[in-house]
């Protein structure tokens, strides 16, 4: 996939992405910088990515900062977003991307896998979404950056609908945080805070590097994805970008699912 060109649709925004050292984080935090907004690039391991994104965007002339935080621990969570507050003068939009993976069989899944997916995957997007919103209140509108009060774009995926055996603790985690986003952008709409998540299919990023490196994996894999690619994080990002400008003003929990057609279960495309 050509690098995308990303117009300037964010100018003067400010922006957190958490889990931004890498895959689908990473291209996010360089989309919205490159669409214009000032972004702190979260990490909570890899801190020479973290760095080496940042020095990357400001030499392109945009503008980043890195911040380290598990954001599935309230007290650093919170820091970040006061840290945040303090790098970037305030917070218009949110990307609550960070998420991890611990699969196993369920008869044979560990507690603490169970439990870390869940603290990271739904209670970490929790506890960011919840700092976002009392950002939002605290600086009140800000018309010449945004007409939303506050954007909140969490990155779900497909798993939130399709079932993944194997991966009970993923697709529960990302089940709950579609409700979770429904029911927050039902809440706080009439304050003109924006909420919705992005839903990735089959990306190639490390995180998911068995299913789509080598020829034959590559190959399975293609047949349960009807455009007949597999995605490229950039793809995330470009949907990210639109998402939080002002072009998607009128858009409010919803979730845009790219995943190349993967959600119309393409083995029933001959009849099952």
């Amino acid at each position: 996939m050509t690098e995308p060109v990303f117009p300037p649709l964010l100018q003067r925004q400010r922006a957190v992405v958490t889990g931004a050292s890498s895959g689908i984080g990473e291209a996010v935090a360089r989309g919205l910088a490159a669409a214009g907004a000032s972004v702190i690039v979260n990490w909570r391991s890899g801190q020479e990515e973290a760095e080496r994104i940042v020095q990357e965007i400001t030499d392109a002339g945009g503008c980043a900062h890195a911040v380290q935080a598990d954001i599935s621990v309230p007290e650093e969570c919170r820091r970040l977003f006061a840290r945040a507050a303090d790098l970037l003068g305030g917070l218009d939009l949110l990307v609550a991307n960070a998420g991890i993976q611990r699969d196993a069989s369920f008869a044979d899944m560990a507690l603490e896998d169970w439990r870390k997916v869940l603290d990271v995957n739904l209670t970490g997007q929790f506890l960011c979404a919840q700092e976002a919103l009392r950002c939002f209140r605290r600086q009140g509108p800000q018309p010449d950056r945004s007409r939303a009060l506050g954007k909140i774009i969490f990155i779900s995926s497909v798993h939130q609908h399709i079932p993944w055996a194997g991966h009970a603790n993923y697709a529960a985690s990302k089940g709950g945080l579609h409700m979770l986003m429904a029911s927050l952008a039902q809440e706080v709409a009439c304050e003109g805070v924006r909420v919705n998540a992005i839903a990735p299919g089959a990306i190639a990023t490390d995180i998911n590097r068995s299913a789509w490196e080598g020829e034959e994996a590559r190959a399975a894999l293609l047949q349960r994805i009807p455009y007949a690619r597999v995605g490229a994080p950039q793809d995330i990002a470009q949907a990210a970008v639109w998402l939080g400008s002002d072009l998607a003003d009128y858009v409010v929990g919803t979730t845009l699912v790219v995943d190349g057609g993967m959600s119309l279960y393409p083995f029933f495309r001959e009849g099952g």
